[in-house]
């Protein structure tokens, strides 16, 4: 039995060696992985910042651009609605002119009627 024991011990002892030199390993890929991990975390910064800036370069021409365009289509837009206006103000002294014509025409009719009707009668 002893010779038993004695085997057990010495495997015991192979397998404490055989998970301190895991428990090494396992500790060096972990600090690789982590090392890795800020490189890349450093890497992605320094890409998205630069991805950010160009963003807000293309952004703020993007801005400019839109603001000419705004300024330009107002000033189109302003004249568009003056001209409209002078238009619709030559329209409306065009109908208050007719509309003087037509009651003037209106009581050249009746009186040309009137007279006709008094002379038919004898009234005149």
């Amino acid at each position: 039995m002893e010779a038993r024991i004695a085997r057990i011990e010495s495997d015991v002892a192979h397998l404490r060696t055989d998970v301190a030199d895991i428990k090494t390993d396992v500790r060096s890929l972990r600090d690789k992985v982590d090392d890795l991990g800020v490189r890349l975390d450093a890497k992605i910064h320094d890409v998205s910042g630069g991805l950010n800036a160009k963003i807000d370069d293309v952004a703020g021409r993007l801005d400019a651009k839109i603001d000419a365009v705004s300024l330009r289509l107002d000033s189109k837009i302003d004249a568009l609605a003056s001209r409209t206006e002078a238009r619709f103000d030559a329209l409306a002294n065009s109908i208050a002119t007719a509309k003087v014509w037509a009651l003037l025409l209106y009581i050249t009719l009746a009186t040309a009627t009137f007279g006709t009707m008094a002379r038919a009668f004898g009234w005149l």
